[in-house]
This record gives structure tokens, C-alpha cells and sequence, in this order.
């Protein structure tokens, strides 16, 4: 059920993510264009920061579900056990209370956004774009507790999610070689 789950999860995100760029990099190719023609885009600035605010936050819970973001698997790794696991449940404890608190005060932020529009886009709702806050704060909460078992499991066998990958495409590489 787990492994369904992050699969979808994270097929999902890496889709809204690559959308996301990929919307952005059309609306500053056509504002580049206008811009060359004489007519800027009034909307351009503005929308092109909120674009790059949604890539941030959705790309950061496909990091947390794949434990790739800013992380210290050596340092970690290096403490011995069992104080190491301690170590790991207070990052946790306080990377997810990070996480929770953006929630809610995203939650809030959002409230206080009632009513407001954009400046260049006067249809579209502040509320709207500043949503991410929450979202983005609660999927990431959502990825790092699903990722979390393996996790715990590879830092309990001193093993790094960080080099387990590298090392991984070394021997792929090396098996490559030795065909040839």
C-alpha cells in the first residue's frame, strides 16, 4: 500500500513539476519575445515569480519523498549507534515541526489574503497563488513520513542514501566497461 502510494506520489509530482517548468519556460520565451517587438507583457514579472514559487515547493516534496534534499548522511553516519538513530528522530522531529508550523502559518497568511487580486492579473485571486504555502508544507510532511521507513532502515544499517546512488552508477558504469 505504501509503495503504491509513493509511486503515485511521486509520478505525480515529478509531472506537476515538469509542467510547471515547462509553463514557465513558454511564458518566458513568448514575454522575450514581445519584449523584442516593442510590447512587454504587464503580467510577465509576476507571474513568472509565482510560477517559480510552485516549482520550488512541489519540488521540494518530490525531494523529501526521494531524500534528496539538503541532507548529512556522512555526518550521520558517523555518529555510532544507537546515538545516530537519536540523531535521526530529532532531525525528523524537527525538520516535520518546521514543516507543520509553514503549514499553518501558510493557513493563516492564506486567510488574510481574502479579497485580494493581482496587480497585473486583477481576475486571479492572491489567495490562489499563496496556496502553495500550505500545500507544498503538507505534501512535504506527506513525503517525508512516507520515505521515512527506508530511511531509518539504511541510516540503522550505516548505509547512505547519498552514496548508495553514486556508488550504484559506478558499478553500472564498471559493468558497461567490461562488456566492451
Amino acid at each position: 500500500m505504501i509503495t503504491a502510494l509513493k509511486q503515485w506520489l511521486e509520478t505525480t509530482l515529478e509531472w506537476v513539476t515538469i509542467f510547471l517548468m515547462v509553463t514557465l519556460t513558454i511564458v518566458v520565451i513568448v514575454a522575450v519575445l514581445f519584449r523584442l517587438t516593442g510590447n512587454s507583457l504587464s503580467w510577465y514579472d509576476e507571474v513568472a515569480a509565482i510560477q517559480l514559487s510552485w516549482i520550488t515547493y512541489y519540488g521540494s516534496a518530490l525531494a523529501a519523498l526521494k531524500r534528496r534534499h539538503i541532507g548529512f548522511d556522512t555526518v550521520l553516519l558517523s555518529i555510532p549507534m544507537p546515538f545516530r538513530m537519536v540523531a535521526l528522530t530529532v532531525s525528523e522531529v524537527i525538520v516535520l515541526g518546521f514543516f507543520v508550523l509553514l503549514a499553518y502559518t501558510g493557513m493563516q497568511v492564506v486567510e488574510v489574503l481574502e479579497g485580494d487580486m493581482l496587480v497585473s492579473l486583477t481576475w486571479v485571486p492572491v489567495q490562489f497563488t499563496q496556496s502553495v504555502i500550505p500545500i507544498g508544507a503538507v505534501l512535504f510532511i506527506i513525503c517525508e513520513l512516507i520515505s521515512l521507513p527506508e530511511y531509518w532502515r539504511m541510516t540503522a544499517q550505516g548505509k547512505s542514501l547519498e552514496h548508495a546512488e553514486i556508488e550504484e552508477e559506478v558499478e553500472s558504469e564498471l559493468k558497461k566497461a567490461e562488456v566492451r
